[in-house]
């Protein structure tokens, strides 16, 4: 019996989407409990400690604190998962996969600096250090000098111009002008909006998509006020519900994967 396995899809999508799917389907918001028995996926039916379904296909959209667990059990699994769980797998942590991306993009040119915890570095030119493995402009500090630190950090050049994101889903793009208050840029302010599309930016994009077999991606790039690009980050699971097509061409996606 097939049965889909929804993780993280907001309570008004899955609205949408249940007259659009035509196999039963378990949904959670949080990270439900899961097992592979024999390479058979199985989740923990919600209300039902202990009671655990079979499952034929997973959509996954959701960043947890501890999902790199979860992925790997998915890409162990290797069922049928939207995005595909080896490039969620290669993307998760940021700094592997910014590395794993730099080995891909052609706008890798960007030194970078690397410091584990405790260790010291000193720069004479405006730097941002970024750790941990939360995007959204989490975790990252502008400095120039020493900077120490507390956990393994990777550190790149402060670049002046402008910050926009390509989202891929399936093969429908959108250029986004990511905008803030402060140097942090993000998709969420108000003023974030479509713009034209930079044909090498998206060219480089799909490489990054082919590369790491995903459908669903979205790449942040900064363009120098010179004109030159450099890659900041590929996120794995981007924002879908920010604007209307976007969120519309989701959820197409989904239905139709389905």
């Amino acid at each position: 019996m097939d049965r889909l396995l929804l993780v993280g899809v907001e309570p008004d999508e899955i609205s949408e989407l249940r007259p659009r799917l035509d196999i039963p389907f378990v949904s959670t918001v949080t990270l439900p409990r899961i097992k592979v028995e024999r390479g058979t996926l199985h989740v923990e039916r919600p209300n039902a400690v202990g009671h655990f379904l079979p499952i034929s296909k997973v959509v996954f959209h959701g960043i947890y604190e501890n999902d790199f667990d979860f992925i790997n059990a998915l890409a162990l699994w290797g069922g049928p998962c939207l995005p595909s769980a080896d490039g969620m797998l290669d993307l998760r942590l940021r700094l592997p996969g910014l590395v794993r991306s730099l080995r891909v993009s052609r706008f890798n040119a960007m030194p970078r600096s690397f410091a584990v915890t405790g260790v010291s570095v000193n720069v004479d030119r405006e730097s941002v250090s970024k750790w941990g493995n939360w995007h959204c402009g989490e975790n990252k500090e502008k400095f120039t000098g020493e900077w120490k630190a507390q956990q393994a950090t990777v550190i790149e050049d402060f670049v002046e111009g402008q910050a926009v994101r390509i989202v891929l889903i399936g093969d429908r793009p959108w250029q986004i002008h990511l905008t803030g208050e402060t140097w942090k840029k993000s998709i969420h302010p108000d003023d974030a909006a479509y713009m034209p599309i930079d044909a090498e930016l998206l060219e480089d994009t799909r490489r990054l998509r082919d590369h790491f077999k995903i459908d669903v991606i979205g790449v942040d790039y900064m363009i120098g006020n010179g004109g030159t690009k450099h890659l900041l980050e590929v996120n794995h699971i981007p924002n879908v519900t920010r604007f209307p097509e976007i969120r519309a061409a989701y959820l197409d996606l989904v239905a139709k994967w389905v």
